[in-house]
């Protein structure tokens, strides 16, 4: 690092350079004056000769050229000449090479490690929903350094050890360290050398290795309220746009606003330059009162006085990793005086959080542009002239600009991008703060027509332009509230958007907008305005109310009465926007239970009739999400809706309508006394010519539906007469799993006919049902179970047809150590129509049945009790099964069955006991418990089989009490 040769001195870095300058003392400055006379170009000091920046500092070159001239060895020195210039070329290469790969290398930190694993922490909670089970350090102690591996280990850049147990593996032994994450040989304690080999790959992060090994962590991990984002690989580029971690659910930082702006156009000029040009950015704008422009910029003048060093190194940076030259140094942006905007707006952690369950509309679209500006339309220049126009001219200039541009097609998405590439938006959203109403009107007319762009609506959130449109409803021109309220129905398209409005007090505003309707169907000018004030608020609403929060925000602010009234509108473009928000917001109990009480069904059921498919089809999709409820699906009934439903399906062409239609069949059949009415309808034969070449969404429906009519025996017969049980098989194999919940809940429910059941067996139905047990979904797992029931009661050899299985049996015994317990409940109801057959019995028993089953009877649940009870009570048929009951504890909870208020539960509990009661043991355990006196109870029920299983079981208890007494007294 240091070379003495006197008189001269020589240093390789900073720290030894300044070193030697505090070694001068007092002659500092004469040092360092002597330093720079020395070392006239740094940078090429640093990076090489070929990177100098000062005359003749790289001359060797030059040296070689004037060789050549001089003469005699030409020939040999122009070949060294190529020779320099191509290892120049390769060290240019190689260096940019390296830095890629250099950039690529995961480093982690401890502390980059410890934030993961809290956020980790966080994923670990109870319930079905968790991601998690938990997430621990081997090692409870932590260094100074953050570590808390042995120092002995940290020489080899290991950070911690973790052990995380998933919901759905084995628990995963984790290294984490300065290259990376991998699994170990499982380290437990200090010490176990062999336990800290590497028996993975090498992932970049926890994430990454957990996605990689835990199908139910990748599944759910996004599904979260707030998603982990990954990060890409680290790459030299001197300009790249961000990714909006707000938008994967991460809380953006305050200064992200003017980055975005950056790097937005960054983009934007890295697409449209080639290497080496540079194109001259428009200045930044202040407008005051009334809409006047400086056109002057300060950041030229800043520019032109950098220093010359850091110019060249920056170059010499941009030409190390062979990009274009594009210099970005500032973005025309949104400057305000008394305010500074985020895109997020200011809230607490509560406000970062919407629901799960809520979609992303509209995804950042890649841009579509061309590589040349000369295949660019002449609309994109002359667009460009008047946003120059825009900036630079007084009121009545920019009103003319605002004119001229609205002539173009604005749906066009070059006109669009033609607006934002050379800063328009910005001066479109400037226009929008000044007090003259028809700049206003003008940039809103224009805001409006190009928000529709996704990229267009991102760029005007970033810029601060939605809280400006939110403070302009309160504005008592009614052309600029309507407008604005528009625009934000366009921008609020997706998530942070959405989030904006209601952080600054939009909702409010919005429903407020919905307050001023006259009721009569004739309208002066004036109410005109009226209803499309109102009727844009409604649009607002509808794209806000995708947000959960947004929706009680709604509730709370008085949205559901107005809303009411809005519904009986006589103008169709007012009812569109009204039910559109209804449906959205019918997702929670809250305001089904509003639309009841405020008898909005009957208004629904009333527009079913209307000519528009697009509000029939809003109204069917209301009624769908309403329809979950008893009292909606009454109500339906009660004003005539179903029949218009039945109606609607003859539109097989408009499948957004069609979805909506069967979606609304299949709840309202949850009720039977819907079904009748469906029957005399013939909806069913309707609904079975649907099974065939519809869309996912239409045939989850329609086997809905299906499913719900099949419980009467006459629609089974129906189903079957259409030729639907072909179908609803042929659609066992497929992947949708709403769809494979339904539809083998329908082949189940069909499967109590025989005459079915022969047409399901024949189609190889059952052997389907039975490969969906090892299906992922606990859903589809249960609903197969509970159709493999009928399926076995039905079959005419079923005991020969389970067994033909290879593996069926051990496969449904396996499920019982499953979490869930529909599924619990189900696959016991299975065994017990399985245990019928003795072959069977004896074959799952062997796979261990007994204990599993008796392990399983602490439950509280009436449902999995009803069902266990009966499967014990045929386990109870083979071998000493019961004695094996009654060693493993089964008998003294199934005692506490009986105290149950399902009389249901009841029966199956007396059968089991009578069963276990043949053994003297298990006996002795149900007099312990009480159980004589629950029974005589029972001896009195109306039910025969309870009577009679109630019966024997104390008459068991009974004799053996005898035979003690005999043995006894003799």
């Amino acid at each position: 690092m240091l070379q003495l040769t006197p008189p001269s001195i020589s240093v390789h870095s900073f720290s030894q350079l300044s070193k030697i300058v505090q070694l001068a003392t007092d002659k500092k400055l004469k040092e360092v004056r002597a330093c720079l006379e020395a070392n006239r170009d740094p940078v090429a000091k640093m990076l090489g000769p070929s990177f100098a920046t000062v005359e003749g500092e790289d001359s060797s070159v030059l040296r070689l050229l004037e060789e050549v001239k001089e003469g005699d060895q030409a020939k040999e020195t122009e070949i060294k000449v190529k020779l320099i210039i191509l290892l120049q070329q390769l060290d240019t290469q190689l260096l940019s090479s390296s830095l890629k790969q250099i950039s690529q290398e995961v480093r982690l930190s401890p502390a980059a490690v410890k934030n993961d694993v809290e956020l980790l922490k966080s994923f670990c909670s109870e319930g079905e929903t968790r991601v998690l089970t938990s997430v621990q350090y081997t090692s409870d102690y932590e260094f100074t350094n953050g570590c808390r591996t042995p120092p002995w280990r940290q020489v080899h850049g290991e950070i911690c050890y973790l052990v995380i147990k998933p919901c759905d593996t084995q628990p995963l032994h984790i290294t984490c360290s300065t290259a990376g994450v991998f699994l170990n040989g499982g380290i437990r304690q200090e010490g176990e050398e062999n336990a800290y080999d590497r028996t993975s790959d090498v992932y970049r992060d926890l994430v990454t290795l957990l996605k990689s090994k835990s199908p139910h962590f990748a599944e759910n991990i996004n599904k979260q309220d707030f998603a982990v984002q990954e990060e890409p690989p680290t790459q030299k580029v001197q300009h790249v746009e961000l990714v909006d971690a707000e938008e994967q659910g991460q809380p953006q930082r305050s200064y992200e606003h003017q980055e975005k702006n950056v790097h937005e156009k960054a983009r934007q000029q890295l697409v449209q330059n080639k290497p080496g040009g540079k194109k001259k950015l428009e200045p930044s704008l202040k407008w005051k009162n009334l809409g006047l422009a400086s056109p002057y910029d300060e950041a030229d003048d800043k520019k032109s006085k950098k220093n010359a060093v850091s110019e060249k190194f920056a170059e010499a940076q941009e030409k190390m990793q062979k990009k274009a030259d594009v210099s970005v140094s500032s973005l025309p942006g949104r400057q305000s005086s008394n305010k500074t905007k985020t895109p997020g707006g200011v809230g607490g952690a509560d406000d970062f959080s919407e629901s799960s369950s809520e979609s992303e509309e509209d995804e950042e679209q890649p841009e579509r542009r061309t590589e040349s500006n000369t295949d660019l339309p002449s609309e994109y220049w002359q667009i460009q002239k008047l946003v120059k126009y825009l900036k630079g001219g007084n009121q009545t200039a920019t009103v003319i600009a605002l004119c001229s541009m609205r002539d173009f097609n604005l749906a066009q998405e070059t006109c669009q991008l033609a607006i934002r590439d050379v800063g328009g938006l910005e001066v479109l959203i400037n226009l929008l703060d000044t007090e003259e109403i028809k700049c206003k009107i003008g940039s809103l007319k224009i805001l409006k027509e190009i928000s529709r762009n996704s990229q267009i609506r991102r760029a005007i959130a970033d810029l601060g332009g939605l809280q400006t449109m939110v403070k302009i409803l309160d504005s008592p021109d009614k052309d600029l509230k309507y407008l604005a309220a528009e625009t934000i129905a366009n921008v609020a398209k997706f998530r942070r958007a959405r989030r904006t409005v209601r952080q600054h007090g939009g909702i409010k505003r919005l429903v407020e907008l919905l307050d001023c309707v006259p009721d009569s169907a004739a309208l002066t000018e004036e109410q005109e305005k009226d209803v499309e004030v109102a009727r844009c608020g409604a649009l607002a609403l509808w794209s806000c109310s995708k947000s959960t929060r947004n929706k009680e925000a709604i509730r709370k602010a008085g949205g559901i009465p107005l809303l009411a009234r809005l519904l009986k509108s006589p103008h169709e473009n007012m009812l569109i926007p009204v039910v559109g928000t209804l449906q959205e917001c019918a997702s929670e109990r809250s305001y089904r239970i509003a639309i009841q009480m405020e008898g909005m069904i009957e208004d629904l059921v009333k527009n079913l009739n209307c000519d528009n498919h697009e509000l029939q089809m809003h109204c069917a999709s209301a009624i769908f999400k309403c329809a979950e409820d008893k009292r909606t699906r009454d109500l339906v009934r009660q004003c005539e809706g179903l029949q218009p439903l039945v109606t609607l399906l003859s539109q097989a062409d408009n499948k957004q309508l069609l979805a909506a239609t069967t979606g609304a069949i299949w709840k309202c059949s949850i009720s039977m006394e819907n079904v009748a009415k469906f029957q005399d309808y013939k909806a069913l034969e309707t609904l079975v010519g649907l099974l065939t070449d519809q869309p996912e969404e239409v045939l989850v429906n329609v086997v809905g539906a299906l499913g719900e009519g099949a419980q009467k025996p006459a629609n089974r017969a129906t189903i079957r007469k259409c030729g639907g049980i072909q179908p609803l098989v042929n659609l066992l194999t497929g992947t949708n799993q709403a769809l494979l919940v339904n539809v083998t809940k329908a082949v189940g429910a069909c499967a109590t006919e025989l005459e079915n059941m022969t047409i399901i067996d024949r189609l190889d139905g059952v052997r389907l049902l039975w490969s969906l047990l090892k299906n992922p979904n606990p859903d589809v797992q249960a609903s197969a179970a509970w159709a493999i029931c009928p399926c076995i009661e039905n079959a005419k050899d079923s005991g020969e047809m389970v067994r033909s299985f290879v593996g069926g049996l051990e496969l449904i015994v396996n499920l019982l150590k499953s979490t869930n317990k529909e599924v619990l409940a189900s696959v016991c109801a299975a065994i017990a129509k399985i245990a019928k057959d003795e072959e069977n019995l004896a074959v799952i028993t062997d796979h261990g049945v007994v204990p599993m089953l008796a392990k399983l009877t602490n439950t509280t649940d009436d449902k999995l009790r009803r069902h266990l009870a009966e499967a014990i009570a045929r386990c109870c048929m083979w071998g000493s099964n019961r004695v094996l009951f009654g060693e493993a504890g089964a008998v003294a909870p199934l005692v506490r069955y009986l105290k149950s208020k399902d009389t249901s539960v009841h029966q199956a509990t007396a059968q089991a006991l009578f069963q276990l009661s043949k053994d003297p043991n298990n006996c002795i355990t149900m007099h312990d418990n009480g159980v004589v006196k629950l029974l005589l109870g029972m001896m009195g029920s109306t039910d025969e089989v309870l009577q009679e299983a109630a019966a024997g079981c104390v008459a068991n208890i009974r004799r053996l009490a005898l035979a003690n007494e005999k043995a006894r007294y003799g």
